[in-house]
């Protein structure tokens, strides 16, 4: 007994150890020097904009309602029938349509609802010309500043089963993307309310979006963003939310994964990157698992094109898929149940969800333009060099149209290895700030723009410009 108490105390006095030899480590490399060298205060933060959308305000007998409406059509395949009013393409339309119509009604008329109709062609599409079909409620911004940006969260109505070209068989699709669609005529719903909080306080536009054509080959999503551009809009954030219903891992509820590009600028993340930040941010931590990758591997969704061409764009997806519950016929296959059923979906799971994208969107909406043509200098410049006196303080300078809406701007900065930013500074007016005894190297920065209400646009991150030496012709000495 003695020795199994000796080997116990050995051991709690060997952890003992490690911990504080990993705690001792930590603390030695923490040991850098101060930027800035002399304590600074801690800026004064504006509170976030009141009236937040609460968990309780989420109708999730009405997301269910639809999904169950969604799935009584039986497939959704986008080559199905868009005439029947019971089954097929056209039958999913008609519901999200009614529900819209609905809200519409409910907003005093200042939802609009879109139906937008196209011509697709491509592999899954027998290289023929496809009739599809996507649907939006569109409401107007307010404010003739940003009334052109709009924000998008969209969903796609059209399933899909094994068989990928069979627009005949089930296809049931209540993971795969009813659940998304549920999601954005929630937000629809929430967004669309009259009162102090509702209608008429948004300065941006809202759409909302399902579409058709995602199993084609994001054909609905391709045609939304023509759409954009052609009614003169610039897209100021796309979300995304694609298998958003399911949360079958024991511990639930979870954190829903959102995923972002990191685009292809040096020391900069992409504003989707940016706009991934903004929403965990609004959501909370608790809610929102940031991925930063631009899709599952190997794998693609609707905020892609959006992504491409360079416009904020992410993709919400649920913690852990169950790709049996996806892209299958309702079937039993030695004893192992197959097909995307409504008994998968969890509900407080999925009115999480749209809890986090109604909030997000309602502060994105409510918020200033974000900065234009960040610049960012200092460093290792000849003015230095030549006055070894002037601190190699950082520099950045911005642009922003005149806005009496706007308090002023958050200047942010992070190490280059942690995921999310800190507030440096707050500065009231665009132009160049100087950030005193802040090296230029050791971290990334940007700027958002705060409204007077408190809502925060997207950050806009800075690069450095780099300036790559004149190829050198060298020849072997002989």
């Amino acid at each position: 007994m003695t020795s199994r108490k000796s080997a116990r105390s050995f051991s709690v006095i060997a952890i003992a150890l490690v911990v504080a030899s990993v705690n001792s480590s930590a603390l030695r490399a923490q040991r850098d020097p101060s930027e800035p060298a002399e304590a600074k205060h801690a800026p004064k933060l504006m509170p976030r904009p009141a009236g937040a959308i609460s968990r309780r305000e989420v109708d999730e007998a009405g997301m269910r309602s639809l999904i169950e409406d969604l799935v009584s059509c039986g497939t959704r395949h986008s080559l199905s029938s868009w005439t029947d009013p019971k089954r097929g393409a056209g039958c999913g339309r008609d519901h999200i349509v009614a529900r819209l119509n609905a809200i519409a009604k409910s907003s005093g008329g200042q939802l609009q609802v879109v139906i937008d109709k196209f011509d697709a062609t491509g592999q899954r599409t027998n290289n023929k010309p496809a009739h599809m079909e996507n649907v939006y409620g569109v409401l107007p911004g307010r404010d003739p500043r940003l009334a052109k940006t709009v924000f998008i969260v969209s969903g796609h109505f059209d399933s899909i089963a094994s068989d990928l070209m069979n627009p005949n068989i089930d296809a049931l699709g209540a993971d795969d993307d009813a659940s998304g669609v549920a999601v954005s005529v929630e937000c629809a719903r929430l967004l669309s309310r009259v009162g102090a909080n509702g209608v008429g306080n948004y300065r941006a536009t809202l759409l909302f979006a399902a579409i058709s054509g995602e199993e084609q080959g994001l054909f609905g999503a391709e045609r939304m963003l023509s759409w954009v551009k052609e009614q003169g809009y610039t897209v100021g954030g796309m979300l995304d939310n694609d298998i958003v219903g399911a949360d079958s891992a024991s511990g639930v509820p979870h954190r829903v994964r959102l995923f972002s590009g990191a685009g292809n600028q040096d020391d900069a993340d992409s504003s989707s990157r940016e706009l991934a930040r903004t929403i965990e941010e609004i959501a909370g931590r608790d809610a929102i698992r940031l991925i930063f990758s631009l899709d599952r591997v190997g794998r693609g969704g609707d905020h892609e094109p959006f992504y491409r061409t360079g416009w904020p764009a992410v993709r919400f997806t649920e913690p852990l898929e169950d790709y049996r519950h996806q892209h299958q016929e309702p079937r039993v296959e030695n004893g192992v149940e197959f097909g995307d059923r409504m008994k998968y979906l969890n509900w407080e799971f999925l009115g999480n969800v749209a809890r986090a994208n109604a909030e997000a969107l309602r502060q994105l909406s409510l918020a200033p333009a974000a900065p234009a043509d960040l610049k960012l200098g200092g460093g290792y410049t000849r003015q230095v060099l030549e006055h070894p006196e002037t601190p190699a303080d950082a520099r950045m300078a911005w642009n922003a149209e005149e806005d009496p809406e706007r308090a002023g701007f958050e200047i942010l900065w992070r190490e280059t290895t942690e995921p999310r930013w800190q507030v440096h500074d707050v500065v009231p007016s665009a132009g160049e700030t100087i950030l005193k005894g802040v090296y230029l190297d050791n971290h990334f920065f940007a700027v958002r723009s705060v409204g007077k209400n408190g809502a925060r646009s997207i950050a806009v991150s800075a690069s450095t410009l780099r300036v790559p030496f004149p190829p050198a012709s060298i020849q072997p000495a002989k």
